[in-house]
């Protein structure tokens, strides 16, 4: 019920509203709030709203009265009406308000719920993720006929298990025997007879089903009996449990397969996590099947288990499969450690017994879940709401990656609320308070789902067992759970451990979802509604999920160290191979890594012709990193003179030939392990690295068969090979590094010249993204050595810009236009000092940039070449500028603010020049700084921050927006919003440890990745506001209609920005922001290709240039930046001439600081032609240039003086007809002048047909 409703009556009642609309709003609520959510324990929900699929209407009962014109309104959660309530229908009588108890319900929402929105978001995402119950008949008539179907199969008698399975091979049907296989030894018969009991289990009967992601199946358990006459006491030994329950799954599929009912069915096997113990018959219904069959369940979208399980009184003794218990007698070499003289002893077989105990519980189970449902009203919701977000977190089956260990792990998701619901079980001799305390059982679903968040955020699995409370206590001592490798967790049956096949690197990648989600949950910023996020968003992508992702293929693997016992205990070789695989990763990778996790294809339903599933031929390693421990150069191990020779024997086991002795600086001489880094961002690739080594030293998985895609975005912020080798070759000065210390040493220049100059140098400020490691590329020092050296196109020097701040002074003139005057002035004066100061440096005083011709903008600028090729381009900040600048724009009545003037003064052309001048001045001198400083910091804070910011602008550029559409500002203040939280300070330095554990993206990779899912998924309609300064409390943007002067649609704002329009004035407009908007869902599906192993990253940076009316291609050899194209052919980039060592002394050779004729080219076509065309073009290199036409210019219009297109006169059809003056776009003509414009740059222009 939409509460909103309820206002809207209550307004009406106290203002004494005469509104004809009386709704017959008599229903009051008179039962207690507590009991609002109960679940109906008889029927399914229906989905009775607007996003439910067309069903038949089933009469639930719950309908709500409509009044006269069809007001409805059924009270809290539409529960019926009471009687006895008086009718005010008539509308003669004022309506009741609604009642204490309603109100409370109100508030209720809003303090169990997180909010009143939420609680109404939840109750309509319920019905939709449970069966329609208008669907579930057609499975309750085929399951009763299934039913009598397995009491009706005829016996089998006693046989060899071998010959028994030749039988029913001869049929087409496999026995899935498993390891160890029977032999001809064996000395024990399989057999069938009809079960002893057929029943419901599993989430289906208690109603707690959830919709399974990519549209799998519900899955409806049938748990079938085996009788106890087929079983023997010591049947838990060597898998001889295994193989009878195997041959009453072969005998049932037999008899399915040449039955009536096997018609209306596929009938298929399944293995949980490919392990043949775990196998069960599914059953689907065919496809083209009639609608008209009474049992045909095609629509509900649902398959039938059929899981043969142990009777509770069955002669196997559950005494016999403790933990500690050995139940495989196998002998092996490494199961003996190789010592002659000691017997052969026995292992214990954890896995395995905890394989045969789940034959047990699926019907203690049923009855545990049911209980809590009874005792917790909000139980079933809470599970619900937990399933859905596992599901979009992929810890369930689906198409995509799932996360190992998590397959088939519906028991888990209940013992966790049941943990949490009835608390811990005391251990003998551990301390009272280690005893974990048990929840409120009047909690709500979104409590309860929280709670199990928190636990699951906080508990460390590695070190801690769990073992629910139960009603028997414990049945095997917590001593023997030791023989785990993994995570304990103990059910409330005290039967089965529910993680014994769960990796503890995927509890550890649980654990950080869980706390990703909590961090979620708990922002209280007013922008943005975690529900999405956390229910309805898919997070299973790997390259958002992960910071390095491994495509592994295992087809030719060869394990070092694998044991026949623990290939037996843990069900198959290849998952005691991924077993083996995590758990060594694990320990390889140390604190790098908060996570380490395998995922891997879901099993999939095979023949019953095929005994065994297939095992996955390739995997996934997806790695988080700690950053503060990702990168180190060195492991460390024992040191030489270590008395315990086994910490030794265990590291140069773990690390192979990679183990060396090493001394170190500080004197010590310590067994290590070295990695060796050539460039620093190899240095990113030192986990990746680890894991190489890992899987060959301890797999032989040879390096090829191990693929990810740093290197791939490596290259493409690099330089061609054959240009780096020349840099590299001249000594030349690179890196940011090398690019701070130049700006460094010339601010001590600058300031030793404080005699020289008219003012003292107070402060010199950096705006340059080449001085706060965001650039593209890295920056270089083109000396002119150097520029004789490279060819003509790949002699780029991109200049540095710096703001110089000069001591206060009355001496600077009063008037705009004097003050720009006296900073040419300034320049001159202070080239002179330093070109005396510094031999070799050249300074030159730039008077306009050959645009503007205003004598009030600040287009001035001293251009400085150090000795070494360094290219600075500095301004100066006079303090009252924007104040003159002010009065200008103000005209007279700001110099004469107390004249009232009698009609509205005139704007001339210099208020609008003065107006675009203040408008460079705020954003060069005050927001430039201010933002350099703040970005600079998230730089150094966060490795993964600058390389992230430098993709971005990559992909941006090479499709042809950056610059000239997207500002470079803009780029890294969204980037910026991946690193830093809502409401927390950014760069505070106090505060570098918290944003170190936030959750951010720890590799470029990723922060990538999540940069296009949110161009993807941004409604930039909304804004987007970043913390970037932390200087106060978060705030959303204004929502202040869009300034007229901007061209923008886009708003990012910061605390400094509260329109957000700062770094967005220019653009992008509407068309570009949609074509952003549609390259980046390009992306993201390219992006996809990663789990197919299809994925080529420099594909995603190839711009499609089919959509452009008008395509221009330069001549690469004259573009100075064509050492940047994205795909740039390194045979244009050779020295040509008649002696290669010959270096080139004319003119040509001269290095021109920021001289680029491609992007002056798309500026002028940008200025010239506006009203025109819409100009693309790739500022880092590229060699086309894109445009389209405006639309509405093709479009016939009348003839007008100064109209802002090149037109012609439409052509009349013939001399009758009336010459109206109508006129279109002169394509040609406009093509003509562009061809023109670009005279010995342009080599072709293609027009579309």
């Amino acid at each position: 019920m939409d509460y909103y409703i309820m206002v809207q009556e209550l307004k009406r009642k106290q203002t004494g509203s005469s509104d004809s609309r009386k709704s017959k709003v008599a229903k009051h609520v008179q039962e207690d709030i507590v009991h609002r959510h109960e679940i109906d324990e008889e029927e399914y929900h229906d989905d009775d709203d607007s996003l439910a699929e067309d069903d038949e209407d089933e009469g639930s009962g719950d309908e709500m009265d409509v009044g006269e014109e069809g007001e409805q309104w059924g009270g809290i959660d539409g529960v019926e009406a009471q009687p006895g309530i008086e009718d005010h229908s008539a509308g003669k009588k004022a309506i009741k308000p609604p009642t204490g108890e309603v109100l409370r319900a109100i508030k209720d929402a809003t303090d169990l719920f997180k909010s009143s929105s939420f609680k109404l978001q939840i109750d309509a995402l319920l019905p939709n993720v449970r069966p329609k119950a208008s669907r579930i008949p057609p499975l309750e008539k085929f399951l009763f006929e299934l039913h009598s179907f397995l009491k009706d199969i005829p016996a089998v008698g006693p046989q060899h298990p071998l010959e028994g399975a030749r039988k029913l091979l001869k049929k087409g049907i496999a026995v899935p025997y498993s390891l160890p296989l029977p032999t001809e030894e064996t000395n024990w018969k399989v057999a069938f007879e009809p079960p002893s009991d057929i029943a419901l289990v599993g989430s289906w009967a208690n109603k707690v089903c959830v919709k399974a992601k990519d549209g799998k199946q519900f899955g409806v358990d049938l748990a079938v009996e085996m009788p106890n006459s087929l079983f023997q006491e010591k049947d838990y030994l060597n898998g001889r449990f295994f193989h009878k329950r195997a041959f009453y799954l072969a005998t049932i599929a037999a008899s399915l397969q040449k039955s009536k009912l096997g018609r209306k069915v596929d009938v298929s096997y399944e293995s949980l996590q490919g392990d043949s113990r775990l196998t069960k018959i599914v059953l689907t219904p065919k496809s083209g099947l009639s609608g008209d069959n009474a049992s045909n369940f095609t629509k509900l979208n649902a398959e039938v288990c059929i899981l043969p399980v142990l009777s509770p009184n069955s002669p196997i003794s559950l005494h016999r499969l403790s933990p500690s218990h050995s139940n495989i007698r196998v002998n092996s070499s490494s199961d003996t450690n190789n010592e002659e003289s000691k017997p052969a002893t026995h292992l214990p077989s954890p896995i395995y017994n905890n394989s045969l105990l789940q034959a047990v519980v699926p019907k203690p189970q049923l009855l545990a879940v049911h209980a809590l449902q009874s005792e917790v009203p909000s139980f079933s919701d809470a599970l619900t709401l937990l399933r859905v977000w596992a599901n979009q977190h992929g810890y369930s089956e689906g198409t995509k990656m799932c996360v190992r260990g998590f397959e088939g792990a519906g028991p888990w998701w209940w013992s966790l609320l049941a943990l949490l619901l009835n608390g811990e079980e005391a251990r003998p001799g551990a301390p009272k308070s280690s005893k974990r305390k048990s929840v409120g059982k009047g909690l709500s679903s979104y409590q309860l789902f929280k709670a199990a968040l928190e636990f699951l955020a906080k508990h460390d699995f590695a070190k801690d067992a769990i073992f629910s409370k139960s009603a028997e206590g414990h049945r095997y001592p917590p001593e023997e759970y030791k023989e785990y490798p993994d995570a304990v967790f103990v059910d409330s049956l005290s039967l089965t451990n529910v993680l014994a096949r769960v990796p503890l690197g995927s509890l550890e990648l649980l654990r950080y979802d869980a706390s990703r989600t909590l961090d979620l949950l708990n922002q209280t910023t007013l922008s943005g509604d975690p529900f999405n996020g956390v229910f309805m968003t898919d997070h299973r992508d790997l390259s958002t999920r992960f910071d390095v992702i491994l495509r592994v293929d295992i087809s030719n693997a060869k394990p070092r160290n694998l044991s026949l016992h623990s290939t037996v205990d843990i069900g198959s070789p290849s998952n005691a191979f991924l077993a083996s695989m995590s758990s060594i990763l694990r320990q390889g990778l140390g604190d790098r890594a908060r996570a380490v996790a395998i995922l891997h294809p879901t099993s999939l339903p095979r023949p019953v012709s095929q005994a065994h599933p297939e095992s996955p031929d390739s995997i996934f390693i997806g790695i988080v990193h700690d950053p503060q421990n990702a990168f180190r150069l060195v492991d460390h191990g024992p040191a030489a003179d270590d008395q315990d020779t086994s910490v030794l024997e265990k590291f140069r086991a773990l690390w192979g030939d990679k183990s060396e002795l090493r001394r170190f600086k500080d004197g010590r001489i310590i067994e290590s392990a070295v990695w060796e880094v050539k460039t620093a961002d190899e240095k990113a690739h030192v986990p990746s690295m680890v894991v190489r080594h890992l899987l060959k030293w301890h797999f032989g998985v040879d390096e090829s068969a191990v693929e990810t895609w740093q290197t791939s975005y490596d290259s493409l912020l690099r330089l061609p090979p054959s240009i780096s080798r020349e840099i590299i070759g001249s000594g030349a000065p690179t890196g940011f590094k090398g690019a701070l210390t130049a700006f460094d040493n010339l601010v001590k220049q600058i300031k030793s010249l404080d005699d020289d100059l008219p003012l003292s140098l107070l402060n010199v400020s950096a705006i340059s993204e080449a001085l706060r490691y965001t650039s593209v590329f890295s920056p270089i020092a083109v000396s002119t050595s150097l520029g004789q050296i490279l060819p003509a196109n790949a002699r780029y020097s991109a200049p540095i810009d710096i703001i110089l701040e000069f001591e206060k002074s009355s001496r600077w003139p009063d008037d705009i236009k004097a003050v720009q005057t006296i900073k040419l002035a300034f320049f001159e004066n202070l080239a002179t000092a330093l070109m005396g100061l510094v031999p070799g440096l050249k300074a030159k005083v730039v008077i306009g940039d050959g645009i503007h011709i205003s004598a009030l903008l600040d287009k001035s600028a001293l251009e400085i070449i150090t000795p070494e090729g360094w290219a600075f381009h500095a301004h100066i900040w006079h303090e009252r500028e924007a104040t003159l600048l002010d009065n200008v724009i103000g005209g007279k009545a700001s110099l004469l603010p107390h004249i009232v003037p009698q009609k509205k003064e005139k704007k001339t052309p210099e208020h609008y020049e003065a107006l675009e001048a203040k408008e460079v001045h705020i954003r060069r001198y005050i927001h430039a700084p201010r933002h350099h400083r703040a970005i600079a910091v998230l730089s150094h804070h966060y490795t993964a921050f600058s390389g992230t910011v430098r993709l971005a602008k990559r992909w941006l550029a090479a499709h042809w927006l950056l610059h000239g559409h997207i500002s470079e500002e803009v780029v890294e203040l969204i980037c910026a919003s991946f690193f830093l939280v809502a409401g927390r300070n950014g760069i505070d330095d106090n505060d570098t440890e918290k944003t170190v554990q936030h959750l951010v993206p720890a590799s470029k990779e990723r922060g990538f990745a999540m940069f296009v899912r949110f161009l993807k998924e941004w409604k930039w309609e909304e804004g987007l506001f970043v913390p970037l300064y932390g200087s106060g409390p978060a705030a959303a943007l204004s929502s202040s209609a869009l300034p007229s002067s901007s061209k923008s649609v886009w708003r990012v704002g910061t605390e400094h920005d509260g329109d957000g329009h700062m770094w967005t004035h220019y653009g992008p407009d509407h068309v570009v922001a949609n074509r952003v908007h549609a390259l980046a869902n390009a992306t993201w599906n390219y992006l996809q290709g990663i789990e197919s192993g299809q994925l080529n990253v420099q594909g995603m940076f190839i711009h499609p240039t089919g959509d452009y009316d008008v395509l221009l291609d330069l001549d690469p050899s004259v573009l100075p930046r064509y050492l940047h194209n994205i795909s740039a052919d390194e045979s244009l980039l050779e020295k040509r001439g008649k002696y290669a060592n010959r270096t080139q002394e004319d003119d040509s050779a001269v290095v021109l600081p920021g001289f680029d004729p491609a992007q002056m080219f798309f500026s002028d076509l940008q200025r010239v032609y506006a009203d025109t065309l819409k100009v693309f073009f790739d500022p880092y290199g590229g060699s086309q240039i894109g445009a389209v036409w405006d639309p509405t210019l093709k479009e016939p219009r009348p003839f007008r003086v100064l109209g802002g297109f090149s037109s012609m006169p439409i052509k009349k059809e013939n001399e009758k007809v009336k010459d109206k003056g109508q006129v279109v776009l002169n394509q040609e003509a406009v093509v003509s002048e562009i061809g023109r414009l670009g005279s010995g740059l342009v080599k072709k222009i293609s027009l579309s047909s």
